[in-house]
């Protein structure tokens, strides 16, 4: 991937991100503001596919310090299964979550298409940002300090909840099933807040939107947009307890587990602390996760112990975890 998305150089000055390993969204030149676009399918969950389709698109815009305003969906239906009702509620999902924040939807396309088990919703988000209120995921720079808002991997959860036939599975027992469900809306995948409040409370350098690969994935991704290392607390990372139970039982790893709702900040130190006041204050948790280091120092992991602190490599996902669980 990163070889042909190198391959890509947009030939129209006006484009000021383009095409890139970590950069979600790429943002041209429109005068006196910035046109920031993204594009991102659905293709994992069919419980509110709609509404995800609208949150995840938005999420990216947001971690340029960007409003979202346009939202187009292409909607493609089984052939073996599509109507009517279906159609109405995709539709009613996307409205709704447009409404919510204030977005028009101003386009796109629907078919009923050969070949699908399920319906993918593919959606395009535009939004507008200040030319110098501009961030990307590009921006860290070593003495920067990591920050990661709510915890890992709250959309994981959530899709495995919804999507799974987890009733009655050894070692679930006690867990709360509905409300690893609710992880949708509460502590919720849209991390649009989160940015604003970040981005107004002091400097931010750098913001990317954990999803495919997880939190793993996205401090990877970062590193090499920024061209910089990191070293990451383990123990600073919150993961749920309805997450563990999860991935314990089914074998999967939550720091590579699809992880919207989690926003990664690589911020001014001296100013993470009013950050994280200011994102709490509003009800959002966060913490302070690790420090940006020299490139050469690589990406890594801390882990506290009795004895003595374990630094290693952090581990890599070549795919996603629930991809994995899904086959």
């Amino acid at each position: 991937m990163a070889r042909l998305l190198a391959q890509i150089k947009p030939d129209d000055p006006r484009v000021l991100v383009g095409p890139g390993i970590g950069l979600d969204a790429a943002v041209i030149d429109m005068g006196d503001r910035l046109l920031v676009a993204k594009s991102d399918p659905i293709t994992f969950a069919t419980d509110s596919i709609g509404w995800y389709a609208v949150q995840v698109n938005a999420n990216d815009l947001a971690t340029t310090g960007a409003t979202p305003r346009w939202f187009l969906a292409t909607v493609l239906l089984p052939q073996s299964r599509a109507n009517e009702a279906m159609a109405e509620s995709i539709f009613d999902q996307i409205h709704d979550a447009c409404a919510a924040m204030d977005v028009s939807l101003v386009g796109g396309h629907t078919e009923i298409t050969y070949g699908l088990e399920r319906p993918i919703v593919v959606g395009a988000m535009l939004g507008e940002v200040a030319r110098d209120r501009l961030v990307t995921p590009s921006g860290a720079k070593p003495g920067d300090a990591l920050v990661l808002t709510k915890g890992i991997s709250i959309e994981g959860t959530a899709i495995i909840a919804r999507e799974q036939d987890l009733r009655g599975l050894p070692g679930l027992e006690g867990l709360d099933l509905e409300r690893c469900r609710r992880f949708l809306t509460e502590p919720g995948i849209s991390v649009v807040r989160d940015a604003a409040i970040a981005t107004s409370a002091g400097r931010v350098h750098a913001m990317h939107d954990p999803t495919e690969g997880g939190l793993s994935t996205s401090l990877y991704e970062m590193a090499q947009a920024s061209n910089v290392g990191m070293m990451i607390e383990a123990g600073a990372v919150l993961v749920y307890p309805e997450t563990l139970a999860l991935c314990r039982v089914l074998g999967l790893a939550p720091w590579g587990l699809i992880a919207s709702g989690a926003l990664l900040l690589a911020v001014e130190s001296d100013d993470a602390p009013a950050i994280v006041r200011a994102l709490e204050a509003s009800g959002i948790r966060a913490a302070v996760i690790g420090r940006v280091t020299a490139p050469e120092r690589g990406v890594k992991l801390r882990r506290q112990a009795a004895l003595r602190d374990s630094i290693r490599q952090l581990p890599r996902f070549e795919r996603d975890e629930i991809a994995r669980l899904f086959e």
